[in-house]
């Protein structure tokens, strides 16, 4: 069974850090592809950043050059660097594991960007 738990949110001024772990079990975590995404009050969940089994990386626009995703296939985690946050950064950060059209979510971890 697939397991996904995300740790390192909660209260941060705006300009501050957080870095996002999603620890993995249950899966060959080295050939999946990890993703986080989040959803603020009353919107949909977005894409946040990916990254391939390869390291290929992939970060929307909103985030790119603040943001940095990345894994460590030894720990079957994935990471997300977040400087310089905006209070529009608020929301839930889910991580997902993907491989061959199906996918695993974790239950979350709340991001609040307020001074």
């Amino acid at each position: 069974q697939v397991q996904l738990v995300e740790s390192g949110g909660g209260l941060v001024q705006p300009g501050g850090s957080l870095r996002l772990s999603c620890a993995a079990s249950g899966i060959i975590f080295s050939i999946y592809t990890m993703g986080w995404y989040r959803q603020a009050p009353g919107q949909q969940r977005d894409l946040v950043a990916i990254i391939t089994s390869g390291g290929t990386t992939n970060h929307v626009d909103s985030v790119k050059g603040r943001f940095t995703i990345s894994r460590d296939n030894a720990k079957s985690t994935v990471y997300l660097q977040m400087n310089s946050l905006k209070p529009e950064d608020t929301a839930v950060y889910y991580c997902y594991a993907g491989r061959g059209g199906r996918g695993s979510w974790g239950q979350g971890t709340q991001v609040t960007v307020s001074s």
